[in-house]
């Protein structure tokens, strides 16, 4: 249609995403007038499910939630409740959960990166044509896959929402012979997430810069996943740190008419956090190889474009390789696979880095243990009001581009930030209106 009469773009299946959502674009004389991401994914009701379990429960209960990244949901559940029952897990314990969490984190980085992402900037459909016209590139993504999900299976005990984790720990510790087998595996893993660095790092990408604040876990002197406090910038050498327990005070939640997903704002200012907000703020103590890569990439101290999102995880992988062999090199068994963690009365916050940034969990406790209140906040939730303000910005530069090359170009940048929208259908429709 023309565009004085309206322009109306459909995309009746967007796979590589994970979740329901719906993409209306707005133009008015020449502009873009609104950007609404819808997403209607159907509610799970999991923190209203949580209230009246025992505080030994929610570890298990919310690794449901997601199938990609259940290890986040089950740390940031545990700090909580453990902040709250006044229990601290230190020493080899804490490093073997620190261990697990690399593995997810080589799970699903490299899932985006070789399926889900990689298609866009090679003009592929799909990651079956990219195995079919380039079976060695897709080889190298699965073995180093295969890396993250041995971790996951020997510490979690199975790949896909771990059952061996419980309050305190573990109910198991891994044995001598697995953790050595694991090494061996790592240290071939290597070599294949360096060669990935370098193979996105020679993409094409299109100019953008993100104009949003960053939000991160900041713990200075390594890379921050599973402690710290929670740190801000905001592109103009301004920022500020705030802990864990302050995270509400910060970060606002709000309904939005079209979307079943509430957006949050940080300080009343849009924010990003996951992968670029980390590098940003925490580069510094990347691992030598992964810090080595990403000057190579030509990253800088920042990098601001979503685009180059993938080089950035990119990076994640080698540095979560790089940590997870030096945890295996230093470990010793502990005396114990958990340490006890006792009810009572409180409140309690825990933060860890999923893979797509910040998740924050908050549990209030009766003496008994019993669960009076939840709260969690994804952060796919945090990002959607960023992606609805990139958008706006990138259709509106690109109004020049017919319906198909317009809707691949927002199909990309939706997948910059890899959201999991659900861990259902993958569906996105896409409706321009030109007038």
């Amino acid at each position: 249609m023309s565009h004085r009469g309206g322009r109306r773009l459909q995309v009746g299946s967007l796979t590589r995403v994970e979740g329901e959502a719906a993409l209306r674009v707005a133009v008015r004389d020449g502009a873009v007038e609104n950007v609404e991401l819808n997403i209607y994914e159907p509610p799970r009701f999991f923190e209203a499910l949580l209230r009246g379990r025992a505080h030994t429960e929610p570890p298990d209960i919310t690794a449901r939630i997601c199938g990609i990244c259940p290890v986040a949901y089950q740390m940031s559940a545990c700090q909580a409740i453990e902040a709250a029952c006044g229990v601290t897990v230190e020493g080899p314990l804490a490093q073997l959960r620190r261990l697990l969490y690399w593995g997810e984190w080589i799970e699903s980085h490299t899932l985006h990166v070789y399926l889900l992402h990689a298609p866009d900037f090679l003009r592929l459909p799909d990651a079956l044509t990219l195995a079919r016209d380039r079976r060695p590139l897709v080889e190298r993504g699965l073995r180093l896959k295969k890396a993250g999900n041995a971790i996951v299976e020997i510490l979690g005990g199975r790949a896909i929402h771990p059952v061996n984790v419980r309050l305190g720990g573990f109910y198991r510790l891994p044995t001598r012979e697995e953790l050595a087998g694991l090494r061996t595996q790592l240290a071939a893993a290597l070599d294949d997430a360096v060669e990935t660095v370098r193979w996105v790092a020679g993409f094409d990408f299109p100019e953008r810069e993100l104009r949003a604040d960053f939000l991160a876990l900041h713990d200075p002197g390594r890379y921050a996943v599973d402690s710290g406090v929670l740190r801000t910038s905001d592109g103009l050498g301004g920022g500020s740190e705030f802990g864990v327990a302050e995270f509400g005070a910060h970060v606002v939640e709000h309904q939005v008419p079209h979307s079943t997903a509430l957006h949050a704002t940080l300080d009343g200012r849009r924010y990003v956090t996951g992968p670029l907000a980390r590098y940003a703020l925490n580069s510094a103590w990347l691992s030598p190889t992964a810090r080595a890569l990403a000057d190579e990439a030509g990253l800088g101290a920042e990098c601001r474009n979503p685009f180059r999102s993938i080089v950035v995880r990119s990076v994640e992988v080698v540095h979560a390789v790089e940590d997870a062999l030096r945890i295996l090199d230093a470990y010793r068994a502990p005396d114990r696979a958990h340490v006890d963690v006792p009810p009572r009365a409180g409140v309690g916050h825990g933060a860890t880095e999923a893979p797509r940034g910040v998740l924050h969990h908050r549990y209030r406790l009766d003496a008994d243990g019993t669960v009076l209140a939840a709260t969690i906040v994804a952060p796919t939730s945090q990002n959607q009001n960023a992606i609805e303000a990139d958008l706006t910005e990138l259709v509106a530069a690109h109004l020049h581009l017919d319906d198909a090359e317009l809707t691949r170009l927002c199909e990309q940048a939706i997948r910059n930030y890899d959201p999991c929208i659900s861990c259902a259908a993958h569906f996105l429709d896409l409706t321009v209106d030109r007038s």
